[in-house]
């Protein structure tokens, strides 16, 4: 990971990088995030499969995989691996990106961001009102959820690793089997 601290910056600064530029602004702190790796992008591709068909049977939004750039507020633009956003709340999808909190965001941890993932992405989310937030750790094989409560902050809603069923609050009816989605 490398990161550039000599200023703080922001969206604007972010967006003279190049398209396609592996970074992200976190914080105003411009984080080189290398390309994941093959075990990430299977078990993105699981989730996301899994995510559309639900949403798109229901009609119930759009949900959109990385790299797509989510702002919010003037030093943050993250890529999500996952983004769910409701049919309600389409109006902060622009052409370059996503201005606002998604509903639903997943991270799948991998080692050069897990951190970033964990702590300040995490703080990030929670600050701007995302409604859940999951953190996939393929290492571990688990999922937990965060759920935002009524005093904006997170809380921890559900806790899978190894056996059992993942669901969400905010897509309801939502949820599968965790092997479904770390299988290869």
């Amino acid at each position: 990971m490398i990161t550039a601290k000599e200023k703080t910056l922001d969206i604007k600064d972010y967006k003279l990088l190049p398209e396609g530029a592996p970074y992200q602004l976190i914080e105003g702190e411009l984080i080189m995030t290398p390309a994941p790796g093959p075990l990430h992008q299977m078990i993105s591709a699981n989730l996301f499969k899994k995510l559309s068909k639900f949403i798109d049977e229901k009609g119930i939004g759009i949900v959109l995989y990385s790299p797509v750039d989510v702002y919010l507020g003037e030093k943050n633009a993250y890529q999500p691996d996952i983004a769910f956003i409701s049919k309600e709340e389409t109006e902060i999808i622009k052409e370059d990106g996503i201005y606002g909190a998604p509903d639903l965001i997943i991270e799948i941890l991998s080692p050069s961001t897990a951190y970033y993932d964990i702590k300040k992405k995490y703080r990030v989310y929670e600050r701007h009102g995302v409604k859940e937030y999951w953190l996939v750790d393929p290492e571990m094989r688990g999922v937990e959820v965060f759920l935002l409560n009524d005093k904006g902050e997170f809380s921890l809603s559900l806790k899978v690793y190894e056996k059992g069923t993942i669901k969400s609050t905010v897509l309801r009816g939502f949820e599968f089997s965790i092997d479904e989605i770390f299988k290869i």
